[in-house]
């Protein structure tokens, strides 16, 4: 008889937490696809409700138990997750509605409960933005908790012992961020699911625990068996299944190499970011919620370059006042002891209902009533966001970043809404910071084409690459039909970057870029032949391109650039960038 070897194979994802694991598959359950559609009668409905209330409450106690069980040295995303997760489960839309359900279908709890999920996450596909589209991975989350508790099985962490052993790699269609939290406990290598992108709770989550994570890899569950090998390359958004001897012994070996280096880039933290002629370069970091400040400070970097705002406007059916949001402006900017902190202004859209009960009718909500077009449209809730802006200003050194303008109108719209705020608060005697800078994201290619004009009435320019490069292209990157085509090297994307540059030297406006490209390392040195001297990321990503930064010689480095925006073939410029970094 011949014994067939385990047949090897890899699949591809979205790399969003970078290193490499080598280890056992370990499945996790997905309750969603075990809920079955079934009828009662009118006398069994009323005891279905009571059962479908006992499960939120379940949920609830189970949710509140993790979050008071939170070692001291957990993330600080973690609590503001789970806390985000009880805010869904108590809302209406999942506690009240479904029991509505229930008693107009006769149906059983679980299918009521997914019913009024699938009509919730219809309603998020419609957004536009990454990172509010990917709230609704939260939502299932959620739900599949409250059906898991449904199913009888409340709980699919790992309970044997060998499940414990540090080398188990977790598969799963998604995991929740209180899932995770669990997860951590029994020491799993990385994180691989079937669905998710580079701004879901649980991808932040990933990068803050240094864990090796892929996304989206559509059907890794299905093709993935309960115990195989398989080896995570997360920097690669790789994982391969079964691997020969030949391939674990080299990623044995990669693996080493990586943790030697991260150990290495733990010794530049203190280290100015200066190229070898003497050029320095100021590299800030993005964040999400006040706590990320943490993962700021301790990455080195000089600062935040974006601070987004939309979490306050998140999962809530009515605006955050004028105190909320100054109590979390104010939290960042008294953090960062005087380094800078760029505060964007709301970039919600027509397409991002506060209600999610209301339909937007807008038939392409990247092109509709979005970010400052919003704002200007709804001056009232502008006018409590730029008071509360200010206030928080007499705190630290905030500086004011107005998201996708496109005409000088806005800005001068906006400039006088802000100068408005500005005379209230004299008005009432409340200290701000008369200097305050005001700077424009360039997102959208009329701002880059017409970045002069820009550069001239604002104090700095943020580019945001990733809309830039999306509305140049015409290319959702979401879109697995169409992803491949996304490219920060097409040569019409970096002749904008290169106007936007060129504006802020002419006027002698600094210039950041603060989309995906700035933390990629295999731009680092491009983009400083270009003439960028502002990069802003993720903090983990701070130090490798800080490792860049001090390899790099701009002198040398300008007439290649030169020579790449002079290029227009994108893979001639692939070709020419690996030059640079050789």
């Amino acid at each position: 008889m011949i014994l067939s070897h385990p047949v090897s194979f890899s699949i591809h994802g979205i790399g969003v937490s970078s290193g490499i694991a080598i280890g056992r598959a370990h499945l996790v359950s997905n309750a969603l696809l075990e809920v079955v559609h079934y009828q009662l009668k009118p006398h069994q409905v009323e005891q279905e409700v009571d059962r479908f209330d006992r499960a939120i409450v379940s949920v609830k106690e189970n949710l509140e138990n993790i979050s008071r069980q939170l070692p001291e040295n957990a993330p600080t995303e973690m609590a503001s997750f789970i806390q985000t997760h009880l805010a869904m489960l108590m809302d209406k839309s999942l506690s009240q509605a479904p029991k509505n359900i229930i008693r107009t279908e006769l149906c059983n709890a679980e299918w009521a409960i997914k019913q009024q999920m699938d009509d919730i996450v219809e309603q998020f596909d419609a957004i536009e933005d990454d990172y509010l589209r990917e709230r609704k991975q939260d939502v299932i989350q959620v739900v599949e908790r409250v059906i898991k508790v449904l199913l009888g099985h409340p709980s699919h962490a790992p309970q044997d012992e060998t499940a414990q052993e540090s080398h188990m790699i977790l598969v799963a269609h998604d995991i929740s961020p209180a899932d995770a939290i669990l997860f951590k406990h029994h020491h799993f290598a990385a994180f691989i699911t079937d669905v998710g992108g580079v701004t879901s709770h649980t991808t932040i989550l990933a990068r803050s625990l240094n864990i090796p994570s892929i996304v989206a890899l559509q059907k890794a569950r299905d093709l993935i068996s309960d115990g195989e090998l398989i080896i995570v390359d997360g920097s690669l958004g790789v994982v391969i299944v079964n691997p020969s001897k030949e391939v674990l012994a080299e990623y044995e070996l990669r693996q080493d190499q990586f943790e030697l280096e991260q150990q290495k880039l733990k010794r530049i933290r203190s280290t100015k970011a200066v190229t070898l002629d003497g050029t320095a370069i100021d590299l800030l970091a993005n964040i999400e919620v006040p706590e990320d400040v943490d993962a700021v400070k301790a990455s080195g970097a000089s600062g935040i370059g974006l601070y987004r705002t939309e979490f306050l406007f998140m999962n809530r059916r009515d605006m955050p006042d004028e105190e909320t949001q100054f109590a979390a402006y104010k939290q960042v900017a008294e953090t960062m002891q005087g380094m800078p902190v760029t505060i964007r202004t709301l970039d919600l859209g027509a397409d991002k209902q506060m209600n999610p009960d209301l339909d937007s009718d807008c038939a392409n909500p990247a092109l509709g009533l979005r970010a400052v077009r919003l704002c200007l449209a709804e001056p009232q809730i502008f006018h409590t966001q730029l008071r509360a802006l200010l206030r928080a200003s007499h705190y630290g050194n905030i500086k004011i970043l107005i998201p996708m303008l496109a005409t000088i109108s806005e800005l001068r719209q906006t400039k006088m809404l802000l100068d408005r705020a500005k005379q209230s608060l004299r008005k009432q005697n409340i200290p701000f910071d008369e200097q305050i800078k005001i700077g424009g994201m360039v997102e959208v290619p009329a701002a880059a084409i017409n970045a002069t004009a820009f550069a001239k009435e604002l104090d700095f320019l943020s580019i945001g690459t990733n809309d830039l490069i999306q509305y140049t292209l015409a290319i959702d990157r979401t879109d697995d039909s169409v992803a491949h085509l996304y490219s920060p090297l097409h040569p019409a994307v970096l002749q904008l970057l290169a106007l936007t540059f060129h504006a802020g030297i002419k006027y002698g406006k600094p210039v950041s870029v603060c989309g995906e490209i700035a933390g990629e390392t295999r731009l680092t040195k491009l983009l400083l032949g270009m003439g960028l001297r502002q990069f802003s990321m993720h903090p983990s990503n701070v130090l490798s391109v800080k490792k860049q930064v001090l390899q790099s010689d701009i002198v040398k480095l300008n007439p290649i650039a030169r020579k790449i925006l002079g290029t227009d073939d994108v893979e001639k410029v692939e070709l020419l960038v690996s030059k640079i970094n050789q």
